[in-house]
């Protein structure tokens, strides 16, 4: 077991109301539950040492290790090929009623022999809360009850495993020939929690077979039929795994604390729902025809818009727990080591406070989507649509921190008057769409000056460019999006110099900067590598200009830097390496969106 393995080298299961990282080891070094953003159970990708994991490798040195998904599902196979014979761990979440929270969650690891003879080394160390809550270990009955003030856990074996006190932890060394099946099921619940029905061979198949059954039948609603199926298959399976199904909403990532720069101190809880990445996720979603994930989600943004109480004073903040909870206090781990000593590790996340308007532009486009504000919300949804585009006709016009979240004051980021337009466009048009009542005429005046204003000021004309905010001459990649939401033409002078300005300065081989933190100080030390989200919305960008071979060439070179079983973080590091919480909602939503685009313009030049 590698002390830190690399941040790529991880497979993604889940339930749909936690998820959990499976290192291509076969080592479960990152697990939280009862949600997404609960305390861990195992953070060893955080603390080899103090964070907690869960293994299950071939012993033996000479081994060769290979990882995937059962096609089309969250079902994760590692395969041990060793001297003596070939092993399978798989691993999945079984996804019984999703939509009903609990805290009671399941992950099964089976193991089974297909060739040959193969012995598994089995370790369970959990850590609860962070690695704060010390545990105690009871043995009975071959089971394995891990016991802390705030949490229990349940290791229960199925077959011939046999569970051996490692001080306060259990381990076991289960040999197997070929066409046998061991396992272990590890349940998690509330302190005092019943002990599970204990697991059969029986019950295990059963559970795989409805675990495939249900990512089959989820699947087969994408109605992508493009060139790159599999990829864009791939990335709606993981939209979907970062998914609390209770309340609809999205996360932006499983974990928190790895690093944008190994080392560095730029490590943040991505564990929350953010306004602008989960409305563009369900936009992605509904373009490949899942629409009751948008459904949920419109749900959860509309009733966020209705609670008010945000920590900012404003209709909408920039995230929220999955519950909807607005509170999200940054705390320091300080007795977590971090990723290869990446600190401080954060809890939380302090960005939480800060003033984004581009938020509202993102909403309103999640909300807007065809009829769906008529038929999903009715006219009372209507109402508070439409007082959301009241309010911001007269507060648009503000310094704000920027998509970036950067921590270097506020300014007037062009991106944000882009979305802020988008908003008034987007409502311009739903209200005359479905006939309801509106204050046109305020609505088209905020929009029309929003143009006129980003025309004048967010416009170089030395640099013959839209650039990153008012008064500067920073380049910024988030203004890709502007032929995407109808700002100006895909091949309008002003957007094709400013799309040549980023290729000579935020494009490194197709790859793409953000922007560059040495020309706009965003308030943190350290470096990033290139942003992937950004990379992708480049091949969109590309294609909508009619550069279709770059474009083709730039996607495919993109593809590359998947990790093996198609998972992307947040960055790619000048080596090629993954960088970043892992993985990335806001990488696997543009992947689609891009793919998509490339398509439709491929079809269309008859290529």
């Amino acid at each position: 077991m590698r002390r830190y393995p690399p941040i790529a080298d991880h497979g993604l299961i889940g339930d749909l109301q936690t998820a959990a990282l499976v290192s291509a080891e076969g080592v479960v070094d990152w697990f939280c539950a009862p949600r997404f953003d609960s305390p861990s159970i195992f953070a060893a990708l955080l603390d080899h040492d103090r964070g907690g994991h869960f293994s299950i490798t071939a012993a033996g040195t000479d081994t060769t290790v290979r990882q995937l998904y059962l096609p089309d599902t969250a079902a994760l196979v590692t395969r041990f090929m060793t001297p003596d014979g070939v092993g399978e761990v798989i691993d999945f979440m079984p996804v019984d009623h999703p939509e009903t929270a609990t805290d009671r969650h399941r992950m099964v690891r089976a193991m089974r022999v297909v060739r040959g003879t193969v012995t598994f080394d089995l370790e369970c160390r959990p850590r609860f809360d962070y690695g704060r809550c010390d545990h105690r270990l009871h043995l009975a009955d071959g089971a394995a009850r891990f016991a802390c003030p705030r949490a229990w856990a349940f290791l229960q074996p199925v077959g011939p495993v046999e569970l051996v006190r490692d001080e306060e932890d259990v381990r076991a060394t289960v040999t197997l020939r070929q066409g046998q099946l061991a396992g272990v099921v590890l349940t998690v619940c509330a302190a005092h929690g019943d002990a599970p029905r204990p697991p059969t061979e029986g019950s295990l198949r059963a559970e795989f077979d409805g675990v495939r059954r249900f990512w089959h039948g989820w699947i087969r609603q994408c109605r992508y039929r493009g060139r790159w199926q599999q990829a864009v298959n791939r990335s709606a399976i993981t939209l979907k795994l970062l998914t609390y199904a209770p309340s609809g909403a999205p996360v932006a990532a499983a974990t928190m604390g790895l690093p944008e720069q190994v080392g560095g101190e730029r490590n943040w809880d991505y564990r929350y729902t953010w306004i602008r990445d989960a409305s563009l996720s369900v936009n992605a979603l509904v373009d490949l025809g899942f629409t009751e994930e948008a459904d949920a989600f419109r749900r959860w943004l509309g009733a966020r818009l209705r609670a008010g109480g945000t920590v900012t004073g404003e209709p909408l903040q920039i995230m929220y727990r999955v519950d909807g909870d607005p509170e999200l206090p940054e705390e320091i781990l300080d007795h977590l080591a971090g990723y290869r000593g990446s600190a401080p590790v954060r809890l939380g996340n302090g960005a939480a406070d800060q003033l984004q308007l581009d938020i509202y532009g993102e909403a309103v486009r999640a909300l807007s989507r065809s009829r769906d504000v008529a038929q999903l919300a009715g006219y009372d949804g209507w109402q508070v649509f439409a007082g959301l585009l009241d309010w911001l006709a007269d507060h648009w016009d503000r310094p704000d921190e920027g998509i970036w979240e950067t921590r270097g004051g506020r300014k007037d980021f062009t991106y944000s008057r882009l979305m802020c337009w988008s908003a008034f466009d987007r409502g311009i048009r739903a209200a005359a769409e479905l006939a309801r009542p509106a204050d046109l005429e305020s609505w088209t005046a905020a929009r029309d000056a929003i143009m006129r204003q980003v025309m004048e000021r967010g416009w170089s004309e030395r640099r013959q460019a839209f650039v990153q905010h008012y008064g500067g001459e920073v380049l910024d990649a988030s203004l890709l999006l502007m032929p995407e939401v109808g700002f100006v033409a895909p091949k309008e002078p002003r957007w094709l110099s400013t799309l040549d300005a980023m290729d000579g300065e935020l494009v490194s081989d197709s790859l793409v900067y953000r922007y560059d933190p040495g020309a706009s100080p965003d308030g943190l030390r350290g470096s990033e590598g290139t942003f992937s989200l950004c990379s992708f919305l480049y091949v969109g960008a590309l294609a909508r200009s009619g550069r279709l071979a770059p474009a083709r060439y730039a996607f495919d070179k993109m593809l590359t830097y998947a990790n093996h079983v198609g998972l992307f973080a947040e960055e790619i590091g000048p080596t090629g390496e993954q960088l970043g919480n892992f993985p990335q909602a806001f990488t696997h939503l543009s992947l689609i969106t891009a793919a998509m685009a490339l398509d439709e313009e491929l079809d269309g030049s008859g290529a």
